[in-house]
């Protein structure tokens, strides 16, 4: 494991700080006019999301984190754990709810995600940017209904909700935004 001191710090660089993994948003190298210098970071824990502000000596060492991305195929759900598989390895590895979380909301099954771990241990799924969904329920539109940008819900095939246009009707495909879980367009 690669040892790098405070002095040494980079935006996106993986620490493992105190027993948690975090990464390097932003550092400030300070040096006061007396004293000694430092450095300002905001970390980011990569397995809780929370981000927390923090100084360091320069010369403070901590080992490099190396985080995992892997590109899987989400194969199905069962109960509380959720499958998915190496397509290199065919290897299959259960990952918990809690892990998942929403991150699975708008992936259909057989879809590729990426699988981040770390020390072999998933913490976080990510899906594809974009997807393509069937529309499974939607109240009809409503004709001369057509202000500006009016939307209405709509349940997609992976049951997640969807607020989409007025014209775009049961039946059809939309392409969704994954990170915002936006309508983007007809497929």
């Amino acid at each position: 494991m690669a040892k790098k001191s405070a002095g040494e710090f980079r935006n996106g660089m993986t620490l493992e700080i105190e027993g948690n993994v975090y990464q390097v948003l932003e550092f400030l190298h300070v040096k006061p006019g007396k004293g000694a210098a430092f450095v300002r970071t905001k970390l980011k824990n990569v397995i809780d999301g929370g981000v927390v502000e923090r100084t360091f000596r320069p010369t403070e060492t901590y080992d490099e984190a190396f985080i995992e991305r892997k590109k899987m195929q989400y194969l199905y759900s069962d109960g509380d754990l959720y499958y998915f598989m190496d397509q290199e390895t065919y290897d299959q590895i259960p990952v918990s709810k809690d892990t998942v979380g929403d991150s699975l909301k708008f992936v259909k099954e057989n879809e590729e995600v990426t699988i981040v771990s770390y020390q072999g241990n998933p913490f976080s799924i990510e899906p594809p940017l974009t997807v393509e969904l069937l529309i499974t329920e939607s109240e009809p539109g409503v004709k001369g209904n057509t202000a500006t940008g009016a939307t209405k819900p709509a349940i997609v095939e992976t049951g997640a909700q969807v607020m989409v246009p007025l014209f775009v009707d049961q039946g059809e495909t939309i392409k969704i935004d994954t990170r915002t879980g936006e309508y983007l367009s007809r497929a």
